[in-house]
């Protein structure tokens, strides 16, 4: 399965690379919300991934590993496009001097704890994204557990996620890239609404 996200992944970078549609009439800087956004979101969209494949193996229930699936699948296919079009407009993927989320600084949606260059005060990279303690756990969790803990880490993910997203809805100059974040708000959200849902049935709550 793995192979097949990063063959996936790999296939949206081709089709990003050749159709030139992430391409404006000013080519991104390095120091841009475009490639901010695309940098920042790759990231938080690996550990997403990550966090999925780990829940698969820890549970049998087909409801919590087909949403890890499809959140898996969903956001690799993402991160491998936004790589796709930082290597079409000749960035690097890591920008040693930028802080994390520092491109939402400038914007309505990058006050307060979500951004600003600011980390996270639990020591993950980006608010929203969990902490190696937090993925260790739920590396040694099993059954239901482990399906609640991957919930309501998952949930947190998601709400760190729509936050940078709204900010490249609102900074961003590539089209298709403010649609790409518009889309991310819109299915995270829903996705949200179905964890906070599937929590209830297991008689937890999401973290505040």
């Amino acid at each position: 399965m793995v192979l097949a996200l990063l063959f996936a992944g790999a296939a949206t970078v081709a089709s990003a690379g050749s159709g030139g549609s992430a391409t404006a009439d000013r080519t991104p800087t390095g120091a841009s919300a475009d490639a901010g956004f695309a940098r920042d979101m790759s990231v938080h969209h690996q550990q997403a991934v990550e966090m999925s494949f780990i829940v698969r193996d820890r549970t049998k229930d087909e409801e919590v590993r087909r949403l890890a699936y499809d959140i898996a699948n969903t956001q690799a296919n993402q991160r491998g496009m936004m790589l796709g079009w930082l290597d079409l407009w000749g960035l690097p993927k890591v920008d040693a001097d930028a802080e994390p989320m520092e491109w939402m600084a400038t914007g309505s949606s990058g006050h307060g704890a979500h951004g600003g260059g600011h980390r996270a005060e639990d020591g993950s990279l980006m608010a929203g994204m969990a902490s190696k303690s937090d993925l260790a756990r739920l590396g040694r969790l099993s059954g239901k557990e482990a399906e609640i803990l991957y919930l309501q880490l998952m949930i947190i993910h998601h709400n760190g996620g729509i936050a940078m997203a709204k900010g490249c809805v609102e900074q961003c100059t590539v089209g298709v890239e403010r649609d790409l974040a518009q889309g991310m708000v819109d299915a995270q959200a829903s996705e949200v609404e179905l964890m906070v849902d599937l929590l209830h049935r297991r008689g937890a709550e999401p973290r505040t």
